[in-house]
């Protein structure tokens, strides 16, 4: 039975045996919330850099960049980090560099797997539905975490994964933070309005006048888009 292991944060990435599992990264707030935002609106590709330079140097060459650090717009890019900003007309058939404080970093630090998918909740059942169905490995789920630190939102997606997973039947767990992540989510589930509020990033968000994106981003099932990662760009998973 495939086993399912939660890392916190990249900066523990290194200490799980990923060369034969599926990762799932994950950054609720708000990377990979806008990556499936940008495929469900019909982008071609997502290139995502790790580093800033890396992102300038795109924009160079004429690329479209989406770039942010502590979640304010870098002065040289077309576009934040806001899931609104990319509507069909904005990206449908464009390639677009995608550079952050935390998500494009667990991305790219996830290469090493044999396969990376992007998950967040606008995607929860499709990503659920494809790893009941699809695959047989064992999985890792990455948080982006907040600069290498734990986090509230993405663990407890990745606690709300695992609980439906492993309630299948098809998974097993004898991972201590898997299992404290289906705590987290089996106490805030019911209330989940009033449990964000114990969210850090959220109020990073709120100083900057840039939280109106949490109820969207903590919605189920908005697209049944699965993000991949093949190669150096991420693209629609072909079922």
């Amino acid at each position: 039975m495939p086993n399912i292991e939660i890392a916190f944060s990249p900066s523990v990435f290194n200490h799980f045996e990923v060369e034969n599992s599926v990762v799932v990264v994950v950054d609720i707030l708000r990377a990979t919330s806008v990556i499936c935002t940008m495929f469900h609106n019909g982008v071609k590709e997502i290139i995502p850099v790790k580093s800033i330079e890396e992102a300038k140097e795109y924009k160079r060459k004429g690329y479209l960049v989406v770039a942010e650090r502590n979640g304010k717009k870098l002065d040289f890019a077309d576009f934040g980090n806001s899931p609104f900003y990319f509507t069909p007309e904005t990206v449908s058939g464009k390639t677009v560099v995608y550079s952050t404080t935390n998500g494009t970093n667990a991305v790219t630090i996830g290469k090493s797997a044999l396969d990376v998918l992007i998950g967040s909740f606008l995607n929860f059942t499709a990503i659920k539905d494809y790893l009941l169905e699809e695959d047989e490995r064992n999985l890792l789920i990455l948080c982006a975490g907040w600069k290498g630190k734990f986090s509230l939102e993405d663990s407890l997606f990745a606690g709300a994964l695992a609980s439906e997973l492993i309630g299948s039947g098809k998974y097993s767990t004898i991972c201590d933070s898997t299992q404290a992540s289906m705590d987290l989510w089996s106490l805030a589930q019911n209330d989940l309005p009033n449990y964000l509020e114990k969210v850090a990033q959220r109020h990073r968000l709120k100083k900057l006048g840039l939280d109106d994106v949490i109820n969207y981003c903590f919605t189920k099932d908005i697209t049944d888009v699965i993000p991949v990662l093949k190669g150096d760009r991420l693209d629609a998973l072909k079922r």
